[in-house]
């Protein structure tokens, strides 16, 4: 749960927090019983305590083959990321990946901490993965194999382009969402999404963790990871790392807000993806992902923190987002809120500022049209100084929780 001290600052975050933590441990006790799906939904808590909480939001058989769809990929990705892996190695693993999710027996040793577990125990995910619904087990097998020829292509090639980078996530992303739409169509509650639609979902996540993960990939050991394109990056300075030095500021900025217009431009896809859903908890799932992803570049644009730790969304306006988001109103609510930030932040002298000004005024157009705006209320641009009384109840509810804590160790 966040620090005494933030939710002072944001005292309307203390109550969507306490349902978000009486949702994790209730995900915690609801673990299935057969040691291998009970390995799978223990890891999938591990490696994305966000991702269990959201795919919470399906029904048992739908949840069950998200579950193993993610671990499966999570997997896949491990595989990729891991640098001290020999490419002569990695290659074949991954091109080969969507016929080891068959054998019960296979696994391979690689990645850190719960990536390593996950990957020493893989047959307990190929066991999983084996009494799901044929037509799900397809969708998964497909998926797996198209995504790991892109990333063993993309393994002996740079991003170069514009093109390149596109391409790059559409295998590690983009297929993601095609995936997903194939598991919502063959669960029966949804209809086949297009692909543009659906390659969209997954770029506008892929971008973003790749603009927020910039210094955490630069400094990969024992080799960086790339992933921002040399055309956009080579405007601003000689060497993709250069950004990260003191001296190199005011150009890593202008490089960055050029990172986040390009990602801005699969928004109104989104938006419209999410808007054709019929199914609630469907809705659900996809939404709050989407507009987390949109509140990080809201807060990544001409942040020089990028550059120097981690920027992310305070965990209280996480909590909103999860408890928040029910209706296609709360999404285009919350995507023309952020949009409206991030406009804030847009300097007259920014090399982009016209091409990003106008991807956000696009932006907050679809969403003015969508009629649905006022149906909502904003909890993102309001001016959170709280109620005093919500104060009052935090500092009662935390020495509740240090007498029970005392009396404990008595």
């Amino acid at each position: 749960m966040a620090s005494l001290g933030a939710i002072l600052r944001h005292p309307d975050d203390f109550y969507p927090l306490l349902k978000l933590k009486i949702a994790a441990r209730n995900i915690e006790k609801q673990i299935p019983s057969e040691p291998h799906w009970g390995f799978c939904y223990t890891m999938l808590h591990k490696v994305s305590r966000s991702f269990a909480l959201v795919i919470q939001q399906l029904g048992p058989d739908l949840r069950n083959a998200v579950c193993i769809f993610y671990l499966v990929l999570r997997a896949l990705d491990t595989v990729e990321d891991d640098t001290s892996i020999a490419t002569d190695v990695k290659v074949p693993i991954l091109i080969d990946f969507y016929r080891h999710i068959y054998d019960r027996d296979w696994h391979f040793p690689c990645g850190t901490k719960d990536y390593k577990v996950l990957m020493d125990q893989f047959h307990q995910v190929s066991t999983a993965f084996l009494e799901l619904e044929k037509t799900y087990q397809e969708a998964i097998e497909d998926i797996t194999k198209r995504m790991g020829a892109g990333m063993a292509k993309f393994i002996c090639k740079e991003v170069e382009t514009v093109d390149d980078y596109d391409e790059y996530c559409h295998y590690v992303a983009g297929l993601v969402g095609l995936g997903l739409s194939k598991l919502f169509h063959s669960s029966g509650l949804e209809d086949l999404a297009p692909d543009s639609l659906s390659n969209s979902m997954g770029l506008f996540l892929q971008k973003t963790n790749i603009i927020r993960d910039y210094l955490e990939d630069i400094n990969e050991i024992p080799k960086s990871r790339m992933f921002w394109p040399r055309q956009i990056w080579s405007k601003y300075v000689n060497k993709l790392e250069d950004m990260k030095y003191e001296e190199n500021s005011i150009k890593a900025v202008q490089c960055l807000n050029d990172m986040v217009t390009n990602a801005l431009i699969h928004a109104e896809d989104c938006l419209k993806y999410m808007a054709a859903l019929r199914d609630s908890a469907i809705f659900r799932f996809c939404a709050i992902p989407q507009i987390m992803a949109i509140g990080t570049l809201a807060l990544c644009y001409n942040n020089i923190e990028v550059f120097r730790g981690v920027v992310k969304m305070r965990r209280g306006l996480t909590a909103k987002v999860i408890d928040r988001t029910k209706t296609v109103a709360d999404v285009y609510g919350a995507f023309f809120d952020f949009a409206c930030m991030l406009e804030s932040k847009v300097g007259k002298n920014d090399p982009n500022a016209t091409k990003t000004l106008t991807r956000l005024e696009a932006i907050q157009k679809t969403c003015r049209e969508s009629g649905l705006l006022s149906k909502r209320k904003s909890y993102i641009l309001n001016n959170e100084n709280g109620s005093t009384m919500i104060i009052i109840l935090v500092i009662i509810v935390s020495i509740i929780f240090a007498y029970l804590a005392a009396n404990r160790q008595k």
